[in-house]
């Protein structure tokens, strides 16, 4: 069951954003054409956060607060080609900023969970071979696990 569901989009052009020899063009809010033929893999290409400093990054946190007692799942909404493939990392972070925890996205739907001791996290999106997408939109939702509630009221 979801609880709470919010839509990331890629709105900045160049904060966090992998520039060198890349072509991207805004058709609309959720289609981003991004294309760069030289970028190897493994390479970062876009960062969203959770908190932000603004005066360092010039940019507003794009990333919903979460807690470490939720259960989350996060799907991606992006085009590429057929035999290329692109990678998502959510990185956690504890409250001294000293990295608490990661999570590898490789499908287009993936359950997690982050570690208690989050007070905040970033969202990569990692080149694994790509050259060319169209990026659309992440939803991240908050869910309950059902079988935990069938199994209150059961009892």
């Amino acid at each position: 069951m979801i609880i709470d569901s919010w839509t990331v989009y890629w709105n900045e052009y160049s904060a966090d954003t992998y520039l060198y020899g890349s072509k991207i063009q805004f058709h609309k809010k959720n289609d981003i054409e991004f294309e760069n033929r030289l970028m190897p893999p493994g390479t970062v290409i876009k960062k969203w956060y959770s908190k932000t400093n603004f005066q360092i990054h010039k940019v507003e946190p794009a990333l919903p607060i979460i807690d470490g007692e939720s259960q989350y799942q996060i799907e991606v909404d992006m085009d590429c080609e057929e035999n290329e493939s692109y990678l998502f990392r959510l990185v956690f972070f504890d409250k001294f900023g000293k990295e608490a925890g990661a999570v590898a996205i490789w499908d287009k739907v993936t359950d997690f969970t982050c570690p208690l001791k989050t007070y905040s996290y970033q969202l990569e999106l990692i080149n694994g071979g790509m050259t060319h997408f169209h990026f659309h939109s992440v939803v991240i939702r908050e869910i309950s696990d059902d079988t935990e509630a069938d199994d209150s009221t059961t009892k």
